[in-house]
């Protein structure tokens, strides 16, 4: 096996640099104890993340967040199952035309979905609520969800279901035990990947959300048009903090190369 080159080694250093240097810096930042944005810090505080505490609506934004994302997700992929088990099995009129409905939100601007959806709820009497934002976040995962699971699906060898089949199996069965368990890092890769577009939607987010659905993202922009203190870090790194530590549990329970590639882990 041919090993990377000092080249290789040192573009993948500065791709790595790239990625976490504005991840360091927020998070740098955070525990300034100036009252407002500078960096380098000269000393080390915990005043800003003290601080959230007279900040309850950030709190019960980011549950609202995380609440929106795990269930729009959730719906997608549930959405994405039978669709792209339809798309990659079959051949049929409309096929085509049924694959570019479901990825078109890829095409259009957050800010003309939000426009759009704005006029609609409005009009159907869900504008402000929790369901409207459930349902515009489902509208704009899915492409992602319905990716993922299809190039699972197509992967799929039916010949393990024909021989399901031929050994009594119904179809309920064979769906349920065969072919969902083989296309789970299909279906995890893709909750995650649609987990994390609605956490971190904001531009369309802010149309349909109203005071008291705010999600984290909205909640976080609406707070650094009047303040440029470093609360905002401080929000940021907490949910960094919960995230990096959310993944070394999924990999510690299950592993994380198993879950998104389905496989174990050497050694494990």
């Amino acid at each position: 096996m041919s090993k990377n080159g000092p080249i290789a080694l040192a573009y993948h250093a500065l791709f790595v640099i790239f990625m976490l240097a504005p991840i360091v810096v927020v998070c740098w930042v955070a525990f300034t104890p100036e009252g407002f944005l500078s960096f380098p810090i000269q000393h080390w505080s915990l005043r800003w993340f003290k601080a959230l505490a007279f900040y309850p609506e950030f709190v019960a934004a980011f549950w609202r967040s995380l609440w929106l994302g795990a269930l729009s997700s959730a719906l997608a992929v549930t959405v994405s199952v039978p669709a792209a088990l339809a798309i990659a099995r079959y051949r049929f009129r409309g096929r085509e035309a049924m694959t570019a409905l479901f990825m078109s939100p890829l095409m259009i601007p957050n800010i003309v979905l939000g426009i759009a959806f704005l006029r609609f709820f409005t009009e159907i009497g869900l504008s402000g609520t929790f369901i409207g934002l459930v349902l515009s976040h489902i509208v704009i995962v899915l492409p992602f969800a319905l990716r993922l699971t299809l190039a699972s699906a197509i992967g799929l060898d039916r010949a393990i279901e024909h021989a399901a089949v031929s050994l009594g199996a119904s179809e309920w069965t064979v769906l349920k035990r065969v072919t969902l368990p083989l296309i789970v890092p299909g279906l995890a890769s893709g909750w995650a990947l649609a987990f994390i577009n609605s956490f971190d939607e904001v531009t369309m987010t802010v149309f349909v959300a109203a005071p008291g659905t705010e999600t984290l993202p909205v909640r976080m922009f609406l707070y650094i048009q009047d303040n440029i203190d470093p609360l905002v870090t401080s929000v940021s790194a907490c949910v960094i903090a919960v995230a990096v530590a959310a993944l070394v549990a999924l990999d510690r329970a299950y592993g994380l190369e198993r879950l998104l590639v389905g496989r174990g882990s050497h050694g494990r």
